[in-house]
């Protein structure tokens, strides 16, 4: 009975969650807009003086700029489907969902998440790499090493999608993933990131909510994904996204977080609630105004400021997501504050 139960919570979040998924791409088709860019799940690398931001997207999205204010859209990534999903992940149509990139000993490491079609092998992680993100240079390559995790359907209460890469203090990486159910789970790279040390260095790091078994949690009750882990303060703050995105203004995704003394946790919100118990402080929401909603976020230091990179729902653009980047800036307790009055985009 149990498995049965669990078995149609996977199912009813199938048919909603790539309902999303199709309302998300159909934003790809439009016209690009250099100022007011749409964008979802976006994540920055810098090469050069330039900023490129790959995001959600058929074959992941690439915009680059400058000055951060105005884009300049780039070729996908990937042309076609990954090789490796063929047997992976029969029927996925190279629809990649919420990269992530880092530059680790001489390359650009980027994390990407497949999903397949219902009923099928659920999601995986692949990992590619690249020395340069400068298309121009002739040393542009991506080279793709195939997935890194995968979570089965029947099988895993936990999601192999939202990557996140943080290397720690001793210099080792940490791939923080996962959505809805079991939260997100955080394990140890191998030195090359190209596996990884579990299930030995398997970590829970946060859900929602701890006070029901795995087999009764529903998509209403377990709103939680998009993990980013950043460094402030010798603290690690974990920033998650709450709720529901992909409803255009009808959505209700929101910015969450907490901080640990060490990247595996446990992370604690600003009360002193556990995120593993369903703890998590909001620290962004929409304002009704300009956004419904906002969510998948990334954190970065550029010159000396920290900023908020993240997608939020226009209602001025009838529900599109657009890039909103925001300078976050730290209370006297060393807490976020993110003013989405302050950003650096439209």
């Amino acid at each position: 009975m149990k498995k049965l139960v669990a078995f149609i919570v996977f199912s009813t979040f199938y048919t909603v969650f790539f309902a999303q998924d199709n309302q998300t791409n159909k934003y790809n088709r439009q016209v690009f807009d250099s100022i007011n860019p749409y964008v979802h799940d976006p994540v920055l690398a810098k090469d050069g003086d330039v900023f490129y931001v790959f995001s959600t997207g058929t074959g992941i999205s690439v915009m680059s700029s400058k000055d951060l204010k105005t884009w300049r859209k780039e070729k996908s990534i990937f042309k076609s489907a990954p090789e490796w999903t063929k047997e992976a992940l029969p029927g996925f149509n190279n629809d990649i969902w919420a990269p992530d990139i880092t530059y680790y000993k001489g390359n650009y490491h980027l994390f990407y998440s497949c999903n397949a079609l219902p009923g099928k092998p659920h999601a995986a992680i692949g990992h590619a790499t690249n020395p340069t993100l400068n298309p121009e240079s002739k040393d542009f390559k991506w080279t793709d090493h195939g997935k890194i995790v995968q979570s089965i359907l029947n099988r895993d209460m936990w999601q192999a999608i939202d990557p996140n890469v943080i290397v720690d203090e001793e210099g080792m990486p940490w791939l923080a993933f996962g959505s809805f159910w079991d939260g997100i789970k955080l394990v140890k790279l191998t030195d090359d990131m190209s596996s990884l040390k579990w299930p030995q260095d398997w970590h829970s790091i946060a859900r929602r909510p701890s006070e029901k078994e795995l087999y009764e949690y529903s998509l209403e009750d377990s709103q939680i994904e998009a993990a980013f882990i950043y460094k402030h303060s010798n603290l690690y703050y974990l920033f998650v996204s709450f709720d529901m995105c992909c409803r255009g203004v009808n959505s209700d995704y929101k910015i969450a977080v907490g901080r640990s003394k060490t990247v595996t946790g446990p992370y604690i919100d600003k009360v002193g609630f556990p995120m593993l118990g369903g703890g998590g402080t909001v620290v962004s929401i929409g304002d009704g105004k300009k956004w419904a909603a906002l969510g998948h976020n990334s954190v970065y230091e550029i010159e000396g400021k920290d900023y908020m990179f993240a997608h939020g729902y226009s209602i001025p653009d009838n529900g599109e997501p657009k890039l909103i980047v925001s300078e976050i800036k730290w209370d006297k307790n060393d807490w976020p504050i993110i003013d989405l009055n302050d950003r650096i985009t439209k």
